[in-house]
């Protein structure tokens, strides 16, 4: 049996990928002051393991924390940041011999649409790495993002038929097939599949993370719009019946906590960019929130804090962030604490 964990569950680390001159962000001064903010913030909490392209660049970001305790780094090479859908996913793998398993999926740069070797091969270095050595790992043929699934924790598992039938990832499996390697790889018993698009700017095919969140195993946070005059407005409406007609494993609807759009936020040629509030980060004792400088900001802390009452929430700096397409779940993958790391 295997159990593909909820985010929510205590976590022996978080790590991310700092941004590197050689990336893509114009805006580099401004996004590492966000990922300042991250690494401070996420340490208070618990271990931060920073993945940074070689020496040099360690002694950089090292420069800019200030040796603050709880931070790891490994280095090795990638592509893009986005280490929600290029880093392993954890599973307890439920057997005699082996108690957990990093798997490490198949990763195509959304579709084919960006370089992406580096990025493929990123759990291989980690796998290699003192920190992580030791773990029964698996590499599967499959492409799946991290960003694309979300777990209760009790073999329920939330996804969008728009990102993983989309014919870019695995055009060699029918949807069936496709729903059969979710079930056996992650341990799920059932499958919630929402059709939504992508919000504007998203390249992801509709990553679940952008649009609905399982908070705990009863209570789904949503990306919504009330904006008649919104592009989006209708789509997200339609979501949101489909979300309503979703029942608990125990057979009961889902308690829905609606988190409205900021602004729309646009780059320099005026294409609208993905920010939204669905794309927050639950670690030990707190959730970041990832936030815009704009009023919706107090609305959503405001939902979020009552979701998760026994937590910190925490406004998280995200703006410089969406001139990239993501934001700060995009940017993390969590450790399950079962996951026993060197550090």
């Amino acid at each position: 049996m295997i159990r593909f964990p909820a985010e929510w569950e205590p976590q022996s680390s978080v790590v991310i990928a700092w941004p590197h001159p050689s990336g893509d962000f114009t805006n580099l001064p401004a996004v590492e002051d966000s990922y300042h903010f991250i690494a401070t913030t996420i340490s208070r909490f618990q271990p931060l393991i920073i993945v940074c392209k070689n020496g040099e660049h360690q002694q950089h970001i090292q420069s800019l924390l200030n040796h603050i305790e709880r931070i790891h780094f490994v280095q090795a090479d990638y592509n893009d940041i986005w280490l929600r859908d290029t880093v392993f996913l954890s599973v307890e793998w439920l057997h005699p011999k082996a108690k957990l398993q990093l798997l490490n999926f198949r990763f195509n740069g959304w579709g084919n649409k960006y370089p992406h070797a580096a990025d493929n091969a990123l759990n291989l270095a980690l796998f290699a790495n003192p920190i992580f050595k030791g773990h029964p790992t698996a590499t599967l043929d499959l492409v799946l993002e991290g960003g694309s699934v979300e777990s209760d924790g009790h073999g329920t598992i939330m996804t969008t038929k728009n990102c993983l039938f989309n014919p870019n990832r695995n055009p060699d499996l029918s949807e069936q097939a496709i729903a059969s390697q979710l079930k056996n790889y992650l341990g799920a018993k059932r499958i919630l599949w929402v059709e939504q698009d992508n919000l504007a700017g998203d390249d992801t095919d509709a990553h679940i993370d952008t649009l609905a969140r399982f908070c705990d195993a009863n209570t789904i946070a949503y990306t919504s719009c009330d904006d008649l005059d919104d592009p989006h407005y209708q789509s997200l409406k339609n979501m949101e019946a489909q979300l309503k007609a979703f029942k608990t494993e125990a057979g009961e609807p889902y308690r829905l906590v609606a988190l409205p759009l900021p602004k729309p936020i646009a780059d320099e040629q005026g294409q609208r960019l993905p920010a939204n509030y669905s794309n927050f980060l639950i670690i030990n004792d707190a959730v970041l929130v990832p936030v815009y400088d704009d009023p919706m900001d107090a609305v959503a802390l405001e939902r979020l804090t009552k979701c998760f009452p026994e937590r910190q929430i925490i406004a998280t700096p995200c703006r410089p962030l969406v001139h990239q397409y993501g934001s700060l779940h995009c940017a993390s993958m969590q450790i399950p604490e079962f996951v026993t790391l060197n550090i």
